[in-house]
């Protein structure tokens, strides 16, 4: 090999061992919720006796040891900080990450493989807040996400509306006719139809946007790019070779903030999920009540209910906090109206901001 490829293998290790430390760093903090103490000094002896272990000709026993222990030192300051463990679906630089950041400033953020392991980690303690997706201007409703609002106790208590720039993503700087394969989650790559189209680039669905770009940096294939965040492009050291490929002008993606407990103010916006009996007219007694009150609805959304398919849950955003009196007698009256109603949350309302 000469030189300028050796350097390139090296600076791809270097960011895999950045990358792995982040993970690394987020699973310590995560560990904190299952102890009484931070330090743990049988734990951290077993963890510097296995290093010393390990038979590596070119790393010395006793740099492997000062290393552990300054990742386990490093780990320990953070864990006192006491950071807020603030769960997103996909790996870092997704979109839930770029929406979680914009929530919970200065918080932790932890991925999660899927959807259902957001909801449950909150609601089970092991984390303080999930951010989740709900509808996107493009592709309609999450429908997982919502199917799970109707069964979660927990409560919304912020929204972020991110304005989705999606990028195609390269391992180095190069013009999109040299790409023949995008790799990318099915949503991105609908979103990117008309692109992907034009430049007649095979889409490749992948789990997750950035999945697709830490692939792309770690495994490099040939010819392939990502379409993912501009925030995976810093996180896994990409070029970005086009900006803002997405179809149409504005690309929407509304997220919220879940948590065990209510936004304590109030806030200026609530989300309800109620049924109504399936009856002529029903649904139209129930927003009549909104008419006549003059709150301003946001959102209405319907799915079958999962415990009766023949019959319909409707999801209502609206302006007005459910600590309101007129808000509260609208609520009070629906229920003469709903076989099922549920107030997720009452929060502040927040403008759109560019991804």
């Amino acid at each position: 090999m000469k030189l300028e490829e050796i350097r390139r293998k090296i600076d791809k290790i270097d960011r895999e061992l950045l990358v792995l430390l982040q993970e690394r760093m987020g699973l310590a903090l995560r560990s904190k919720k299952f102890k009484k103490t931070i330090s743990d000094p049988q734990r951290e002896a077993d963890v510097l006796t296995r290093a010393e272990r390990l038979n590596l000709d070119l790393v010395e026993r006793s740099f492997a040891r000062q290393l552990l222990k300054t990742i386990i030192d490093e780990s320990k300051r953070l864990q006192e900080e006491d950071r807020k463990l603030v769960a997103f679906q996909g790996e870092h630089g997704a979109y839930g990450e770029v929406a979680a950041r914009l929530l919970v400033p200065g918080g932790a953020f932890i991925p999660c493989l899927e959807f259902n392991d957001v909801f449950r980690g909150v609601e089970d303690g092991y984390l303080d807040f999930g951010v989740v997706p709900v509808e996107n201007s493009l592709e309609g409703a999450v429908t997982q996400v919502n199917d799970l609002l109707t069964t979660t106790n927990l409560k919304v208590i912020g929204e972020a509306k991110i304005i989705v720039k999606h990028c195609l993503l390269a391992t180095e700087a190069a013009d999109h006719r040299q790409i023949r394969i995008v790799y990318s989650h099915p949503q991105a790559l609908a979103q990117c139809r008309n692109f992907l189209m034009n430049n007649k680039l095979e889409a490749r669905p992948f789990y997750d946007t950035a999945g697709a770009a830490k692939m792309l940096a770690r495994e490099n294939p040939r010819a392939a790019a990502a379409i993912a965040s501009s925030l995976c492009a810093e996180l896994y050291d990409l070029e970005i070779i086009d900006e803002g490929i997405e179809d149409g002008p504005s690309n929407t993606t509304r997220f919220l903030l879940m948590s065990r407990e209510p936004y304590e103010q109030g806030g200026d916006k609530t989300s309800i999920i109620f049924a109504t009996p399936h009856e002529a007219g029903r649904l139209y007694a129930v927003l009549r009540l909104f008419a006549e009150s003059q709150i301003n609805l946001t959102r209405i959304a319907s799915m079958p209910l999962r415990s009766d398919p023949s019959n319909y849950c409707f999801f209502l955003d609206f302006i007005g906090s459910g600590k309101n009196e007129k808000v509260l007698e609208v609520l009070r009256q629906m229920e003469t109206l709903t076989i099922s109603m549920k107030v997720l949350g009452s929060y502040p309302a927040v403008m759109d901001v560019s991804a």
